[in-house]
C-alpha cells in the first residue's frame, strides 16, 4: 500500500476512535459518589439521584471521565424553603495543581424562606478565578426541576438556563487573557455548608432544625469529547465535523439567542465582577474591555 493511502487509512481510523469518544450518559452510568454517601443515592432506573446535607457532611458526585470541550447539561430542583447557608453547585473542573487550575461554576446559595436564590456563576483560568456574576432565577428554582448547562468550546464558556443564556466568556488568549484549553476537567455536582458567606455574606446561618436538605438531581447529559490524554488537546479542539463544538455556527450566539442573554442580564443581574470599582482598585481584568456575546 503506498504511504498516502496508508497516511489515510490512519486519519480515518482516527477518527471514528476519536468520534467513539463522544460520548452520552445517564448519572448511573456516568457519574459516582465521590463523598458524603451515607444517605445520598441513585434513584429509580439511575437517571435520578439525590444531594443531601446534614450536620455530619454534605455530599457530591462526579463523572468516571474526564472531557475537554462540549456541552454539559442537568436538571436540577434545589432545596425548598429556608435554604439559608446551603450552596448546591454544578460545575467543571480540573485537577492538578492549583496555580493552573481551570473551574467553570454555577454554585446556588441558598435563601430564607421568601427571598430568592442566587444563580452564582465563576470561572478559573490557570488558577485564577472571581470572576463571579450573579443572577436572581425569574423562576421557582425549588418547584420543579431546570435545566442548567454548561456549553464550553475552543471559543467560549456559555452558562445556561433551560436553553436562556445568562453569561458568555470569550476566549481572548490572543490578547493575553487565560482561557480553559489545555486541561481537561470532571462534571461535579454537590451540596455543602457554606454559611460563612453564602447567604448575606454569612450573617443568615443554617438553621439545622430543617435537616436533611436535599437537592435532586435528574437527567444529566454529556455530548463531549472524552479526554485521551495529551493528544487531546489537538484532537478535541481540531474543526473537524465530528468536533460541531468547533463549526462556525458555535462561535457565536444567534440574535435570538442574543436577544434572551440581553433580556437576563437587564433585568436579572444583581453583581457584575467588571463593575466592581472596589475590588480591583480600578485595574479591571482585561476580558472586562472585550464584548462577551
Amino acid at each position: 500500500m503506498a504511504n498516502f493511502d496508508i497516511l489515510c487509512l490512519a486519519f480515518w481510523i482516527s477518527l471514528v476512535i476519536f468520534h467513539s469518544s463522544l460520548v452520552e450518559g445517564s448519572l448511573l452510568k456516568s457519574m459516582h459518589f465521590s463523598w458524603g454517601t451515607q444517605q445520598s443515592r441513585f434513584l429509580g432506573d439511575g437517571d435520578e439521584a439525590t444531594l443531601i446535607l446534614d450536620e455530619v457532611s454534605g455530599s457530591g458526585i462526579q463523572s468516571n471521565e474526564s472531557f475537554l470541550y462540549g456541552s454539559f447539561e442537568m436538571l436540577i430542583k434545589l432545596v425548598p424553603e429556608n435554604s439559608a447557608g446551603t450552596v448546591t453547585a454544578y460545575y467543571l473542573s480540573s485537577t492538578g495543581a492549583w496555580d493552573k487550575h481551570d473551574e467553570i461554576d454555577f454554585e446556588f446559595l441558598g435563601n430564607v424562606s421568601g427571598q430568592p436564590y442566587i444563580i452564582h456563576t465563576n470561572i478559573y483560568t490557570q488558577g485564577g478565578g472571581g470572576r463571579e456574576q450573579q443572577f436572581y432565577p425569574w423562576f421557582d428554582p425549588t418547584a420543579d426541576y431546570h435545566n442548567y448547562t454548561i456549553h464550553w468550546t475552543p471559543s467560549r464558556v456559555v452558562w445556561y438556563v433551560d436553553s436562556i443564556p445568562i453569561r458568555v466568556f470569550k476566549n481572548y488568549q490572543s490578547e493575553g487573557i487565560p482561557y480553559p484549553n489545555k486541561r481537561a476537567m470532571r462534571v461535579h455536582a454537590s451540596i455543602w455548608n457554606a454559611d460563612s458567606w453564602a447567604t448575606r455574606g454569612g450573617l443568615d446561618k443554617i438553621d439545622w432544625s430543617n435537616a436533611p436538605f436535599v437537592a435532586r438531581l435528574r437527567h444529566f447529559r454529556e455530548r463531549a469529547c472524552k479526554y485521551m490524554g495529551p493528544q487531546s488537546i489537538r484532537q478535541c479542539g481540531a474543526p473537524t465535523p465530528a468536533n460541531w463544538w468547533s463549526s462556525v455556527a458555535y462561535t457565536q450566539l444567534s440574535d435570538d439567542k442574543l436577544t434572551k442573554l440581553n433580556w437576563v442580564r437587564n433585568n436579572h443581574m444583581i453583581y457584575d465582577y467588571c463593575k466592581d470599582l472596589r475590588k480591583y482598585k480600578g485595574l479591571m481584568p482585561g476580558e472586562c474591555f472585550m464584548p462577551q456575546r
